[in-house]
């Protein structure tokens, strides 16, 4: 979906005392090693083919690693004709420091087997500064599309494009397919009349520790409020908020005071910011310059998520048309080394707001929670509780168990349900800190 720059991905990985990030390396001559993005758990492995003859079978609700080379790679996907669309989303990640150019980047593309590509199926990612994690996603209409609405199989063209000079080595590749159920008898099919802009009512309230997470897999749930992290020179942290229908995200990404080693400098890009949607592809984006002292990043409030969204034709209101979890990617340039203390942290502070109130969404045919759509109530308790992807079905599990145990009778389950109890607050303690 055209340009995207997404500069830096990196974060300090400090501790979390009384609710604010403390600094890891206090004390360090040198940076430890950037955590690396963590892969999806389960994910299948594949290997695109450079011709649609033999590419592999890929299926909705599963995740797939690969590596990708300049180039394309076809993947093999078989959907019904019941009106459902699919969404193909790539997420490449380069080496720390590759060589990459303005024109790099992935591009999705979903076709028919006679080659034809479905209406307006492309997403298109480029680097900005940074050679830096990057996502793109293609999709499939499945009711609006006449062309690709018929059952039976079709192709996701992966293509990974890379200057002469840029660096040509096969860098991992992250694929999610993903199924959004078809819609029942009058579903809409108009596009909104305009776009609502407007500049968000950003929160002024004391910050809350959270530490976001390495990529999509492990983005740290938040909601509205505002947050305090830390970042790295090439560093990127990733969280997550859900959009229910109806609702709007407004958000602002501040870089406080680093330590600095030569003054008068700066690098641009050394701020940035992106947001995805919940199949992974960019709604929109921003990067400043830093010079070490302050900078600041500050997204217009999406429009109202809203089913006909998808059609509009403004490449920041189509994105959200689709409810659930929403990502913010905030990168911090790694050119900002060049006049700063590598292996000090710089704070980060992410204001949001989440304003609407949520609304009746379209008759599906069938539960899009299952596609990875939708709010329901335990995101919004992840969210609240600022959960992680994996720690919040870690929760769910012991919510289950605890469950079984009380359904078995209170005498009998008291000494269980405190073991259990004291296992969840071990893992909640530290929580808003990640690991490096």
């Amino acid at each position: 979906m055209g340009r995207v720059r997404t500069t830096v991905w990196a974060v300090a990985l400090g501790t979390v005392v009384a609710g604010v990030p403390v600094a890891a390396y206090a004390g360090e001559s040198a940076p430890r090693p950037l955590p690396a993005y963590r892969p999806a758990d389960g994910a299948v492995p594949v290997e695109g083919k450079p011709s649609s003859a033999d590419a592999p079978l890929v299926e909705a609700g599963k995740t797939y690693e690969d590596t990708i080379g300049p180039g394309p790679r076809f993947y093999r996907l078989v959907l019904a004709g019941d009106g459902s669309d699919a969404y193909v989303s790539a997420v490449v990640r380069p080496p720390a420091g590759a060589k990459v150019s303005g024109s790099d980047g992935i591009e999705v593309e979903l076709i028919t087997t006679a080659g034809k590509s479905c209406d307006n199926s492309t997403g298109r990612a480029t680097f900005g500064y940074d050679a830096v994690p990057l996502a793109a996603a293609g999709v499939r209409r499945g009711t609006e599309d006449e062309a690709c609405a018929a059952s039976g199989v079709y192709y996701a063209k992966v293509t990974r494009t890379s200057a002469k000079d840029s660096d040509q080595s096969p860098w991992p590749l992250e694929l999610k397919v993903q199924r959004e159920p078809g819609r029942g008898a009058g579903a809409p099919t108009a596009a909104p009349s305009g776009r609502p802009t407007e500049a968000p009512s950003l929160p002024g309230t004391e910050a809350v520790g959270r530490a976001g997470g390495t990529g999509f897999n492990d983005a740290r749930a938040l909601g509205a409020g505002v947050w305090r992290d830390e970042l790295r020179p090439g560093q990127t942290r990733w969280y997550r908020v859900p959009l229910d229908w109806g609702q709007r995200l407004g958000l602002g990404a501040e870089l406080s005071a680093a330590s600095v080693t030569k003054k008068y400098s700066s690098a641009s890009g050394g701020l940035a910011v992106t947001l995805y949607n919940p199949y992974r592809a960019a709604v929109s984006g921003k990067e400043v310059s830093y010079d070490g002292v302050q900078a600041g990043v500050t997204l217009e409030k999406t429009p109202p998520v809203d089913y006909v969204n998808r059609f509009s034709s403004d490449r920041e209101t189509q994105p959200v048309g689709v409810a659930g979890w929403y990502y913010i990617a905030v990168t911090m340039g790694g050119k900002v080394a060049d006049f700063t203390e590598d292996a000090v942290p710089v704070p980060l502070t992410l204001r949001l707001e989440v304003a609407g109130t949520p609304a009746k969404g379209p008759a599906y045919k069938e539960d899009p929670a299952a596609g990875g759509f939708g709010v329901g109530a335990d995101d919004r308790a992840a969210a609240k509780e600022g959960l992680t992807a994996p720690e919040a079905a870690e929760a769910a599990g012991t919510r289950s168990v605890m469950r079984v145990v009380a359904s078995a009778g209170f005498g009998g389950g008291t000494l269980l349900l405190a073991v259990l109890g004291g296992w969840v607050l071990l893992g909640r303690r530290g929580r808003g800190a990640t690991s490096a």
